[in-house]
């Protein structure tokens, strides 16, 4: 009996040792989750019916525990590297469905798509017409590899003040002719494929108190318009109601639309005795190329570009479960829900229970602390020698029987 016993005994230390063992070799893998071996006492009889004089008949495995707790989020500048800070999994699809990880090392694949080492699809919720996004459905990560396609300008504000004591001109209006003009201010507008074109207002005082007249040119071209505008005695503009002047529209460049704009003059002021311009703020933007990938605490994924312009892409989708340890273990740092587990609990990363994400940073393993991993491989390996032990005396005492002699 005691043969038997001590038998179990070393295939449990055995098994402690193989689980420690895997613990680390595993200190080095980003996002694993150490494991625990837990044991329990065997007994030859039903449970219900055991003496106070039973004698237990060994031991066997009868759990390997992951141990879900956080690794230390270690930098290392990488834009698709992901760390949650707090609880959660990242999402991850493949042919067999919907796996879960904390391990956020991701790469993008010919497609575009953001992928982890083995393949499988980073999961978000896609962005809607609205600026959210559907939390109601997954959709796997893609990044923009075209171009940013160009704005064509069509507003312009100016914020400025014209100077109250001019006096108009004596010559006639000549965009060549800096006498017959009282202010210049250029400005950049962009047409529909994204070409630059320079712009230029012409501000001419009146013969009338506190009236201007402004021109518009494009490129050295005259829109073949011209826009009155009045200020009170106080210096407000008071023509046109709300600001706008609306110049014609023109052709810049061959295969763009024509560029028609709008001037923006609700800021403009007429004080004191020198023109200022405070600020000057035309909408429109060129192509742009990708430039950065940039991942908020709530895992929102944006796109930027060259252009100064930005584009959500999605939202991280991130899991949590009723019961972890329920979790089914299946290959390369990922688990899969089971009936133990619960059915996943989809959220966004910062809000409820969910912990926040970590851009250009990666969660180690929480087996990388060696000092407690070592502490319980001379203990597997002390049981394990114990064990032998008992088989060793159990040995000599049979050996002693067999030796009697009458």
């Amino acid at each position: 009996m005691a043969f038997n016993i001590a038998l179990s005994g070393l295939n449990a230390a055995s098994s402690d040792l193989e689980v420690t063992a895997n613990n680390i070799a595993n200190t080095a893998t980003t996002g694993f989750k150490g494991s625990r071996a837990e044991f329990a006492e065997l007994y030859s009889a039903a449970g219900r019916n055991l003496s106070s004089t039973q004698i237990g008949s060994g031991v066997r495995l009868t759990n390997v525990a992951q141990q879900f707790k956080a690794g230390n989020v270690e930098t290392t500048g990488n834009s698709l590297d992901f760390a949650i800070s707090g609880d959660g999994f990242f999402t991850l699809r493949d042919g067999q469905g919907l796996s879960y990880t904390r391990a956020g090392a991701f790469r993008q694949d010919a497609n575009g798509f953001v992928v982890n080492a083995s393949g499988q699809n980073l999961q978000v919720f896609p962005a809607n017409a609205n600026g959210g996004f559907d939390n109601s459905t997954l959709s796997n990560l893609r990044l923009i590899t075209s171009q940013n396609a160009a704005k064509a300008t069509s507003n312009v504000q100016m914020a400025l003040n014209l100077p109250s004591n001019a006096t108009a001109p004596v010559n006639p209006f000549s965009a060549t002719d800096a006498t017959s003009f009282n202010q210049a201010t250029p400005f950049t507008a962009y047409d529909s494929l994204g070409a630059t074109h320079s712009g230029t207002v012409y501000f001419v005082k009146n013969a009338a108190a506190n009236s201007w007249t402004a021109r518009l040119y494009v490129d050295g071209v005259d829109t073949g318009a011209t826009q009155p505008m009045t200020f009170t005695s106080s210096g407000a503009l008071a023509t046109p109601v709300g600001g706008m002047l609306a110049f014609p529209a023109i052709s810049p460049s061959p295969g763009a639309d024509p560029l028609k704009l709008s001037l923006d003059m609700s800021k403009a002021t007429q004080f004191g005795n020198s023109y200022a311009a405070g600020s000057i703020t035309a909408d429109g933007y060129p192509t742009g190329t990708l430039s950065s990938i940039d991942v908020s605490s709530s895992g929102i994924v944006q796109a930027k570009f060259s252009n100064g312009q930005s584009q959500a892409l999605g939202q991280l989708a991130m899991a949590n479960f009723a019961n972890l340890q329920g979790l089914r273990k299946i290959d390369n740092t990922n688990w899969a829900a089971s009936f133990d587990s619960g059915t996943p609990v989809m959220g966004a990363a910062g809000s409820g229970t969910y912990g926040s994400v970590q851009s250009g940073a990666l969660e180690a393993s929480n087996t990388a602390d060696l000092t407690g991993q070592l502490v319980n491989l001379i203990k597997a390996q002390r049981n394990y020698q114990a064990n032998a032990q008992v088989i060793s005396t159990d040995d000599k005492l049979t050996q002693t029987i067999i030796n009697i002699r009458n």
